[in-house]
């Protein structure tokens, strides 16, 4: 995959296949530390202990419709090359955090890309489920919380096309504000 935020979607779309109902997305970018850091958070069924320690194995799933998972493994050996590694940790029952990092400024590390793109589709997809994403820049932070717009919205749902162009243009400015004003 050739930016980060396809890892995040494919990681999601696992937490979404695990039942979850709340899904948290954070991502660190510390210049002072060259530290570049995702955690997808989830409340789904969660895994054994002894699965979640081999899921970074292409030849070991949670799925039964295939024998094959692709996803984690190439995040984790794109974690690697670069200086990083992956984390997951998991309790059958209680959810999954999976955690990535990378080396910010190594030269192999893949561009984060459009998590506008990614949180959208989400949020079309699967209105029912919570999206908490936050993302830092050294000091500077965005937060975005799907239950605080449910909120607001009342009976109105979140994947109507005005509140997606509405949620479109918040995560927009946010994420613009987050890197100075530079667009993205």
């Amino acid at each position: 995959m050739k930016e980060l935020s396809l890892h995040i979607l494919d990681i999601i779309q696992n937490s979404i296949a695990a039942k979850a109902s709340l899904i948290t997305i954070n991502i660190v970018e510390d210049l002072t530390t060259d530290v570049f850091s995702i955690e997808v958070i989830d409340n789904g069924q969660g895994m054994d202990k002894e699965l979640a320690e081999r899921i970074k194995d292409p030849f070991i799933t949670g799925r039964k419709t295939r024998k094959v998972g692709l996803g984690v493994p190439l995040l984790y050996i794109a974690c690697t090359r670069c200086q990083g590694n992956l984390e997951i940790q998991s309790d059958k029952g209680k959810g999954t955090k999976v955690i990535a990092w990378f080396k910010h400024s190594h030269i192999d590390r893949a561009p984060l890309g459009n998590m506008i793109d990614t949180i959208i589709a989400i949020v079309i997809g699967n209105p029912e489920i919570d999206i908490i994403y936050n993302h830092r820049i050294n000091e500077n932070e965005f937060n975005f919380d799907t239950r605080e717009i449910k909120h607001i919205l009342g009976e109105v749902p979140i994947n109507e096309p005005q509140v997606i162009s509405w949620i479109k243009g918040f995560l927009e400015e946010g994420l613009n504000s987050l890197n100075g004003g530079a667009r993205i």
